[in-house]
C-alpha cells in the first residue's frame, strides 16, 4: 500500500520501508512520529485530506542537505557583490505503518516541523506586560513641621528641597544668621532668594502663629 503525505510544504509518495528526507521535524533519533496530512491512501483520495488516515515513521537522524551558494552582484557605478552559503536542515525518516483509519486514536506524536525537540512545543502562553511600578508618593512632612509653602516664592518643589536640607519649621528659618543664609544659599542654589523674598521676616511672623 502507498500513501501521499504532505509535510514541510512538500508532498511525498511513500510505502512502508521507504527512507526519505523531509524538512526538519521536532523529534529526536529513534522516536516514532505520525504524519497526519494524508492526501491519498491506496485508492482513497482526500478532499483535500483523507480523514483519520496517517503515516507513521521512525526518525533515523537529523541531517543537513547539500550546501547551496547564493551569489548576488549589482553592476553599477558603486558595484556590490554578496555571497552566502546555506545548508537546509533535514530529518531522515523510515516509513512504517500506513493507516487508512484510526490515526486519530493511535497516540503517536504528530510530526511537526521545527527545531529538534523531544516533545512538540505547546502554544506559548501570552506574556502579560509587567505592570509599571507606581511612582513613589512624596513622603509626608514630618510631625510638627510647618507648611513652608506659606513663605513667598516657595512651592512644593522648593519645600521639598528645604525638607531635604532638614529645614521643616518657620522657627528654624527665623533663627538663621547671615552665615546660615549664605550657607543655605550656596547649598541649594537659591541665588539670593532668601533675602530677596524676605523669608526670615516672614518666618518670624508665621512662627508666632
Amino acid at each position: 500500500m502507498f500513501a501521499v503525505l504532505k509535510t514541510g510544504g512538500k508532498q511525498y509518495k511513500v510505502a512502508s520501508g521507504d527512507v526519505l528526507r523531509v524538512e526538519k521535524l521536532a523529534a529526536t533519533a529513534g522516536e516514532t512520529v505520525q504524519f497526519n496530512e494524508i492526501l491519498m491512501v491506496g485508492a482513497t483520495v482526500g478532499a483535500p485530506l483523507v480523514a483519520d488516515a496517517g503515516v507513521q515513521a521512525e526518525v533515523i537522524d537529523q541531517i543537513k542537505g547539500p550546501k547551496t551558494i547564493n551569489f548576488v552582484k549589482r553592476r553599477r557605478k558603486h558595484s556590490s557583490a554578496r555571497k552566502k552559503g546555506h545548508r537546509q536542515q533535514l530529518t531522515l525518516v523510515r516509513i512504517g505503518d500506513i493507516l487508512e483509519r484510526g490515526a486519530d486514536a493511535s497516540g503517536v506524536k504528530a510530526a511537526v516541523n521545527g527545531a529538534g525537540s523531544a516533545v512538540a512545543a505547546a502554544p506559548a502562553a501570552k506574556k502579560t506586560a509587567p505592570k509599571k511600578a507606581a511612582a513613589p508618593k512624596a513622603a509626608p512632612a514630618a510631625a510638627g513641621s510647618d507648611d513652608l509653602k506659606q513663605l513667598s516664592g516657595v512651592g512644593p518643589a522648593l519645600e521639598k528641597k528645604l525638607h531635604a536640607a532638614d529645614v521643616t519649621t518657620f522657627a528654624q528659618i527665623a533663627a538663621w544668621t547671615p552665615e546660615d543664609v549664605a550657607a543655605m544659599d550656596e547649598k541649594l542654589s537659591f541665588k539670593g532668594r532668601i533675602e530677596r523674598e524676605g523669608w526670615i521676616a516672614q518666618a518670624v511672623e508665621l512662627a508666632k502663629g
